[in-house]
């Protein structure tokens, strides 16, 4: 009898740790923002939304030849020091030109404290590819 009771005790104290685990981690995914990156068409979607803020880190030349409108350039190797020029209470879609940098970015402006802020994967190639809005 003892013993039932004490394999009871082991279940139901296995079963609450499970069930904590289970609601902690789905209260830390529902708190965590955007996810890391997304998708060329995602970031179109969020493109046109009001108060979504779309950070260009590519480079001026690179800006030059063509950019997305609506979009704000910081370019990479600035961005740690400029990141008081992006607003914290937006939305924040970070582009490149391929998709690599733009992590990176991401990264710099989550490690500044930003948490509402994703990567497009593709960047502006897969942008113009799509026949979403370039400039000039």
């Amino acid at each position: 009898e003892k013993k039932k009771l004490q394999i009871g005790l082991i279940v139901l104290l296995v079963a609450a740790v499970l069930l904590g685990a289970i609601f902690f981690s789905s209260a830390a995914q529902s708190n965590a923002g955007l996810p890391a990156t997304i998708s060329t068409e995602k970031g179109y979607e969020m493109y046109q939304q009001d108060g979504v803020f779309v950070l260009d880190v590519r480079e001026q030349y690179e800006w030059d030849e063509f950019h997305v409108p609506n979009t704000t350039l910081i370019p990479l190797g600035e961005l740690a020091a400029r990141v008081n020029e992006v607003p914290k209470d937006a939305q924040i879609v970070v582009i490149c030109n391929s998709g690599n940098r733009s992590d990176e970015g991401r990264d710099i402006l989550k490690q500044a404290g930003f948490s509402n802020v994703t990567s497009m994967d593709g960047g502006v190639q897969a942008w113009r590819t799509l026949g979403y809005p370039v400039e000039p």
